[in-house]
């Protein structure tokens, strides 16, 4: 994902228009529509000044995703906390995988439990057969 996509996704998840986000810079829609197509060259300026109106350090703005997954994390304009996910298929079967093995493992303690609940129960009945 490079970075002119990152800025319109990031816009996006505040849910603000083109408008809105070239008034926050400063600049015209146009040049701001320029920067989501990718058709003008940002300077470290101009990226510091996405950063923070976006909240978020510029080494996320500038670091590649190639792995297609980004986590986003702040405060939006009501100051509610909100976590966004953004993931390939790949990473989604994973998550799927690793939920079905850790239903499994709840499953075997669940078995793991009655079973030990048996044995006490067994034991109970030994020691009152032996002290009769």
């Amino acid at each position: 994902m490079g970075i002119n996509e990152k800025v319109r996704l990031f816009r996006e998840l505040n849910q603000w228009s083109q408008e809105e986000m070239a008034e926050r810079m400063n600049m015209s829609v146009t040049g701001y529509a320029k920067i989501e197509r990718g058709e003008t060259n940002l300077s470290l300026h101009k990226l510091k000044q996405i950063a923070s109106v976006f909240q978020i350090d510029l080494i996320d703005l500038l670091s590649p995703s190639d792995n297609g997954v980004i986590l986003i994390g702040g405060e939006n304009n009501q100051n509610h906390f909100r976590n966004n996910y953004y993931g390939s298929q790949e990473a989604e079967f994973k998550i799927e995988k690793l939920e079905l093995e850790l239903k499994h493992k709840d499953e075997l303690l669940a078995q793991k439990d009655h079973e030990l609940e048996n044995l006490k129960e067994l034991m109970n009945l030994l020691k009152q057969s032996i002290g009769k």
